[in-house]
């Protein structure tokens, strides 16, 4: 039998690959640079998973997400996989074990967070580990031109550096031809080397719904079928609002947003991924990593700024490969919404200016000093202060670090902090203790020093382990324990950090590079404006729409959109179709050039015309350049 196959068989059950997995591990055991574009649902775990067991040494995955990590290991672990992740929630004696094991050969598969690249202690381990080659998830956030670019990918050079003869496997769900090229480049491809496959999802309806009165379409589309989904929306607000009203409506859901506590997410998502609640409504916290396959609707309330974003949420329907609808809820406001983002995303430079300037009143940063000091930031409390809108200032914070006056980390998790109130003493003679607190106290003792004195970071991982308790019902224990004043517990929390590059410049000094801040904002006007012309044209199929923007222009109709289901009602004769393809190529037979607009003057139904113009562009009779038709 094939190794790989052997590999596939015994570890996953399966007799076969799916679609272009076997191309990409025979490329990646060959030692070549490679990139995989899969669809959400692809099997993108497989391409890496299969030859990192095939070949010696261990394999370093990339990924942003901890959760995902955790999972995949947690996975990887139960098949008998030596699988391990290392990441900033750790404890410090946790990793430097978890990479030691990597160097002496215990794991097959280490999940590392791109943060964690650059710190010294990971670069020292990496030069003593035999790496078989390096993934990297998410691929896209290398790429400024890309819809989540994150900065911290930029760090995989320093393992290029360190290994470059160790081959790098790069996998994406939705990348532009130009995020496509910018990837291999970004990450040293010794030359060009992409395997696609079709992003096209044969089950999947894409529909735009034009409605003034979104919870109530919502209401009808959720009564229209049965099963589970999830609604998008894009404030934390209103996921809350949406769920209490679904809830009075007896549809099973709760909302899931980056402002709650980790634990509460989590539980939330189990009871959603155990079917024990239907809707999941949700911020685009909710959806990376997420694989629960009978999701048969995504529902839009509020349009994302991109079409990547889109696509990658909406794909999270009908994984099983059954029918299933994403939905997309477009009102009059929401064009003028989308283009409001704009200015949000990317402030005015002489505001980011007074941003700046305001930053260092706030930290009392005199002219010429700061260089490496480091803050927690209060978000909330900078902009009641100076008076400005917290959106703009999450962007003018990133265009700042992107130009490399500061570092601005808005997603740093910071560990959770007990100190305990009672004394040694006290504790030992209390005897409300249950079994399960009392096994939650003994290990905190037994791990942590100081706890009596001071606030100590733990990891509730670690006391989840030690103790045989899932970790909800940890934090749960400490939770009653801080009520009862047994001891102080400050939950794991995101709080932003703020540390400056260099000393504090005049701000008129300041400067945006045409790549910090001129071509990122025009390649997002682009992805806006894609984004309105998808929601608004009715007349090309959603699918092809959604294809074309991803490069695939040899794509057939999807016949089940709304914008399918309209033709199909109304019925186009031969005759018609015909009559206006003899048109076109009658224009055409003069061998000069002709505009799109000169077809107006014909009296064929427009909307025929411009159905048949559409289908003989797709199958490269002709081609439309600058509104100019080129044979």
């Amino acid at each position: 039998m094939d190794k790989y196959i052997k590999i596939l068989h015994d570890y996953w059950g399966y007799d076969s690959f799916r679609g272009i997995q076997r191309e990409i591990i025979d490329s990646v055991c060959a030692g070549r640079d490679t990139l995989g574009l899969m669809p959400t649902g692809g099997g993108k775990s497989v391409t890496f998973q299969v030859p990192a067991l095939s070949m010696s040494g261990v394999c370093l995955v990339i990924t942003p997400l901890v959760a995902l990590m955790n999972d995949q290991v947690d996975n990887l672990c139960q098949r008998g996989i030596k699988a391990a992740a290392i990441h900033s929630g750790m404890m410090h004696a946790d990793i430097i074990s978890t990479l030691e094991n990597a160097i002496f050969g215990g794991i097959k598969l280490l999940y590392v967070s791109p943060e964690r690249l650059s710190s010294e202690l990971f670069l020292k381990k990496l030069n003593h580990m035999k790496v078989s080659f390096v993934t990297v998830d998410e691929a896209h956030c290398i790429s400024q031109w890309g819809y989540d670019f994150r900065p911290s990918y930029l760090k995989i050079n320093e393992i290029r550096k360190i290994k470059p003869d160790v081959p790098i496997l790069a996998l994406t769900a939705t990348a532009t031809p130009r995020v496509v090229d910018d990837i291999q480049n970004k990450l040293g491809f010794r030359q060009k080397n992409v395997f696609r496959m079709s992003f096209e999802r044969k089950n999947l309806a894409y529909l735009v719904s034009r409605t003034e009165d979104k919870m109530r379409e919502t209401f009808r589309l959720l009564g229209e079928s049965d099963g589970s989904a999830v609604v998008y929306a894009r404030s934390r607000k209103k996921t809350k609002e949406i769920a209490k009203e679904l809830c009075l409506a007896g549809i099973s859901a709760t909302f899931y947003n980056a402002g709650l506590e980790n634990s509460v997410r989590d539980a939330r998502q189990k009871d959603w991924q155990e079917g024990k609640v239907r809707v999941m409504v949700a911020t685009n916290a909710f959806g990376m990593g997420i694989d629960k396959a009978d999701v048969r609707q995504v529902i839009h309330v509020d349009s994302p700024d991109s079409i990547e974003a889109y696509f990658q949420e909406a794909g999270r329907a009908g994984r099983d490969g059954k029918p299933a609808r994403a939905i997309l809820l477009f009102d009059g406001n929401d064009k003028i919404k989308l283009k409001r983002r704009i200015s949000e995303t990317f402030p005015e430079k002489d505001d980011i200016r007074q941003i700046y300037e305001h930053l260092a009143y706030f930290y009392q940063i005199a002219m010429g000093s700061g260089s490496g000091c480091r803050f927690e930031f209060n978000i909330d409390k900078f902009c009641q202060y100076f008076h400005h809108f917290p959106i703009p200032v999450n962007s003018a914070l990133k265009i700042l670090s992107r130009a490399g006056y500061i570092e601005y980390e808005d997603e740093r998790e910071n560990m959770a902090q007990v100190m305990m109130l009672l004394q040694r003493e006290d504790l030992y003679r209390l005897d409300s203790l249950n079994g399960h607190e009392n096994a939650v106290v003994t290990a905190l003792l037994r791990n942590y020093g100081g706890l009596f004195s001071d606030f100590c970071y733990i990891d509730e991982s670690l006391i989840a382990m030690q103790t045989v308790l899932e970790r909800e019902e940890v934090y749960t224990i400490l939770k009653d324990l801080n009520r009862r004043q047994i001891l102080r517990f400050i939950p794991r929390k995101k709080i932003p950090h703020i540390q400056y590059l260099q000393r504090r410049e005049d701000s008129e000094l300041l400067v945006f590079s045409h790549e910090v801040y001129d071509d990122r904002k025009a390649e997002y006007i682009e992805r806006i404006n894609a984004m309105i012309a998808y929601a608004e044209n009715d007349d090309i199929c959603r699918s092809r729409q959604l294809l074309r923007y991803f490069g695939e222009t040899r794509s057939s109709d999807c016949g089940q959109c709304d914008v399918c289901i309209s033709h199909s009602n109304r019925k186009t004769s031969d005759e018609e179709i015909h009559a206006a393809q003899k048109v076109i190529t009658d224009m055409l037979s003069d061998g000069r050039r002709h505009a799109v607009s000169e077809l107006a003057n014909s009296k064929i139904n427009k909307d025929v015309l411009k159905n048949v113009l559409e289908h003989m562009i797709s199958e490269e009779l002709i081609h439309v350049r600058d509104g100019i038709i080129v044979t």
